[in-house]
């Protein structure tokens, strides 16, 4: 646990009381505050004081008692309206923060040289996040992995020299950290995504650029028009900034060419690994994800054998392009992740034929996006509320079925996936969709798949993560 010493002697108001929450309170209180808690959840509060939390309703508190409000990232800032905690603080005049803001006050007071490696991206964040925090374990270095990743920033060791934070930040945390200032921050991408909690794409855009305008060194794929601009201006600005790309060779910079990924720098260019026949690095996304973990990796003094044999034995992310299983030629593949259809983009380019399993909560575009990768799909398994939504962008261009649930759709697929002559077809859950109309979130829909496919006879099953 990481104490917040910064907040000592005062009372601080903690609203949300999922992990991060929890992990808040039990920081401040170690670090000498006075804390009110509470949440809307009644169940969030029973367990929170099951674990030992005083908890207080917020709505009867005196707001001009507390020094500041220490608000959970799924909690509403701005849109589509500010949360009554939110008023409740405004009108007190006090500030709102989150958990990473706490972070970076407490490693700026104790340990402000302490390496802190902050990444964000509407798509690929984690994948990059958790290679990061693995090349750096390969070398044999003191990493503390956190964030939205899934553990709470304040629940990780504290900060000091030789010590790794590596710290997935989504826009909903950034958005609470006004001083956040990573020694390296990582921006991979910026695509159209919460635009209901962030109001505008522009919005959204400038709260995903913070991570990386304070940072000592600004890792920046360039590989989209606004990344590239971000990197253009904060570069003219004096920032220190190293680009990476997937999709073109660079002169100055990390970038992913015919399998390799080669850094180019003072007129010289070399090859530091190879992606080829790495299952839990395919696809161009990856290449991406790839290139920024490199290129943190460089900069963190790593030579490049432990990067290359860090890159090999990478053992990816449940849920992420996940292999769970195979039966004869066939090959199931959990992508649960994909919550958007930017990110299902990804997993449609590395396989053909697919069987895809897609839908639950449509977003903004629904799949419209997705048209290029039709001819890959041989048949599409389609549930939860976007069914009809999809089939009609669907139309005749490809063959699909209402399933409804992912148990009949997982079922479905792998029969007909059976009957593919193909040398291997892909049963693919990539459902460009949210998970909330049927699964409390895209954990629990790729579980659910995985044991769908563990009970098919003849299932060869990969574990939890290929």
């Amino acid at each position: 646990m990481i104490p917040v010493t910064s907040l000592s002697g005062k009372r601080v108001a903690v609203f949300g009381l999922g992990a991060s929450g929890r992990a808040s309170v039990a920081a401040l209180e170690a670090g000498g505050a006075e804390v009110a808690a509470w949440d809307d959840n009644p169940e969030s509060v029973k367990a929170a004081e099951a674990g030992g939390i005083q908890t207080l309703d917020l709505r009867d508190a005196d707001w001009r008692d507390f020094a500041c409000l220490v608000q959970a990232p799924g909690v509403p800032l701005t849109h589509p309206e500010p949360h009554w905690s939110v008023k409740r603080a405004q009108a007190a005049g006090i500030e709102i923060v989150g958990d990473i803001e706490l972070f970076c006050r407490e490693r700026r007071l104790h340990a402000p040289r302490a390496p802190f490696v902050a990444i964000t991206g509407t798509n690929g964040k984690s994948t990059t996040t958790a290679l990061i925090a693995h090349l750096l374990s390969v070398a044999d270095r003191d990493v503390q992995l956190g964030g939205n990743i899934g553990t709470a920033i304040l629940s990780l060791e504290n900060p000091g020299s030789g010590r790794y934070h590596v710290v997935e930040c989504s826009s909903f945390q950034i958005d609470l950290a006004p001083s956040l200032d990573p020694s390296l921050g990582v921006l991979l991408n910026i695509t159209p995504d919460h635009l209901d909690r962030h109001g505008t794409f522009d919005a959204y855009a400038e709260i995903k650029t913070r991570l990386v305008a304070n940072a000592g060194i600004a890792v920046i794929a360039v590989d989209d028009n606004r990344c590239q601009a971000v990197a253009d201006r904060l570069e003219q600005a004096g920032s220190e900034v190293v680009r990476i790309s997937a999709r073109r060779p660079l002169a100055d910079g990390v970038y992913a060419a015919k399998g390799a990924l080669l850094i180019a720098e003072d007129g010289a260019t070399r090859q530091i690994a190879s992606l080829d026949g790495i299952a839990t690095l395919r696809g161009q996304h990856n290449a991406q994800n790839a290139a920024a973990a490199v290129a943190v990796a460089l900069a963190l003094g790593l030579d490049d054998k432990t990067i290359a044999e860090g890159l090999k034995s990478f053992p990816g992310l449940p849920h992420r392009m996940e292999e769970v299983g195979r039966r004869g030629r066939v090959l199931f593949i959990n992508d649960s992740k994909a919550t958007n259809a930017d990110a299902a983009a990804k997993a449609l380019t590395c396989f053909e034929p697919i069987y895809w399993i897609a839908g639950g909560l449509s977003k903004e575009g629904g799949i419209s996006s997705l048209v290029s990768f039709f001819p890959r799909i041989a048949k599409t398994y389609l549930i939860g509320e976007a069914a009809d939504e999809f089939a009609a962008t669907l139309g005749e261009a490809v063959p699909h079925e209402v399933s409804q649930t992912l148990e009949q759709a997982t079922t479905a697929a792998a029969a007909d996936a059976d009957r593919d002559t193909a040398a291997e077809p892909v049963v693919l859950l990539s459902p460009a969709c949210a998970s909330y109309d049927q699964f409390v979130n895209f954990e629990r829909r790729g579980e659910a798949f995985r044991t769908f496919v563990a009970a098919l006879e003849g299932i060869e099953s990969r574990g939890e993560a290929a």
